[in-house]
């Protein structure tokens, strides 16, 4: 069996770890010790449940154990499932020394997530990502929140997890498309800090679309390795974790606008930094080359680089401006000078590239 990979989060006394590896949800110890309290509540949806949820059951038998399993996909993280999630909690007793647990992919996460950082004003939350978005991404950095009609994530708190569990063989099973939407966050990571890993990716292509074991693992650690390096220097979003936003604001946006059922985020995300892209070159910031390059990327990994057919540019740049980097009116976007040179810009006006 590959050895497990560990990173650490580094934030003083809320400092977590992140475990990589195959087999970590038949670890029935190592589950068990994540949670040290009486009250165990596990929120998952209806695709992960039924393979997983089982094991998890049996892994924190002598807990007073509660579930909520939702339907999935994006359109469920709002306000009227969090009250769910909150009355779940509720019926289970559920005391201050209680652990959420979130069974899922990046939805999941993030509803588990807020319901953690507000029941009784902060308690025990552990991410047990089952897609590769969120062991990339979402599961990591402790951002939580849930989605308005207005926009994306506009509900929400900062609340880290006291562990991340990603076992590598629920990869397995995962749809091809929601693959293709995880490798898009992946490659975020070499846009916009490491050319060198942009670079792996480009020889590594048909590797990880095959689901190499080696060659997810790999990914998966230098791309937690970059999101836990940026959370401990920026927890809060004041500055550097900005530049993790690199396509987001424009992918929230076709999100939004698409009533959170078209495009899934990381496709979205996607076809954001193409945009961010194009409009650096546009501005004279970087090459038009390396957006080339961007794209090319994407598309190999299946997924979409030009905006979807029938959304409206006028309304895109109106829910741009609602979204949270907006200050006093002007919008902060993250454009870069090339292929892992991200920085942040401020602009006046909104400008949706062509």
């Amino acid at each position: 069996m590959t050895a497990h990979r560990q990173l650490h989060v580094a934030l003083g006394a809320r400092s977590y770890p992140i475990t990589i590896g195959r087999g970590l949800l038949d670890d029935a110890g190592a589950l068990a010790a994540l949670v040290p309290g009486r009250h165990a509540f596990v929120l998952s949806d209806r695709n992960v449940a039924p393979r997983y949820l089982a094991k998890v059951e049996a892994a924190l038998a002598g807990r007073t154990l509660g579930t909520l399993v939702l339907p999935a996909g994006e359109q469920e993280k709002t306000l009227v499932r969090f009250g769910e999630v909150m009355t779940a909690l509720a019926a289970l007793g559920a005391s201050r020394d209680a652990t959420v647990i979130a069974l899922g992919g990046g939805v999941v996460g993030d509803l588990a997530g807020f319901a953690a950082a507000s029941w009784m004003r902060g308690v025990r939350f552990v991410q047990l990502p089952t897609t590769l978005l969120a062991m990339v991404d979402s599961a990591v950095g402790g951002k939580t929140a849930v989605d308005l009609p207005q926009g994306k994530n506009l509900v929400g708190a900062f609340h880290q997890p006291a562990a991340v569990l990603a076992d590598t063989a629920t990869l397995d099973s995962l749809p091809d498309r929601e693959l293709s939407a995880g490798l898009a966050e992946v490659v975020k990571y070499g846009a916009i800090a490491d050319p060198a890993f942009f670079a792996w990716l480009e020889v590594n292509a048909e590797a990880l679309l095959a689901r190499d074991p080696a060659a997810l693992a790999e990914a998966i650690a230098i791309s937690c390795a970059h999101k836990a390096g940026i959370v401990a220097r920026d927890e809060t979003e004041q500055g550097e974790r900005m530049l993790l936003n690199f396509g987001h604001t424009f992918g929230h946006a076709i999100e939004t606008e698409q009533g959170y059922g078209g495009l899934l985020h990381g496709e979205a995300v996607a076809v954001g930094m193409v945009m961010a892209a194009r409009l650096s070159a546009a501005r004279g910031m970087a090459p038009a080359t390396d957006a080339d390059r961007l794209a090319a990327l994407l598309a190999r990994f299946r997924l979409p680089v030009e905006l979807p057919a029938g959304l409206s540019r006028e309304a895109l740049a109106a829910r741009m401006q609602l979204d949270k980097k907006a200050v006093s009116g002007r919008l902060r976007l993250i454009l870069w000078h090339g292929v892992g040179r991200a920085v942040t810009v401020t602009v006046s006006e909104t400008v949706i590239p062509g």
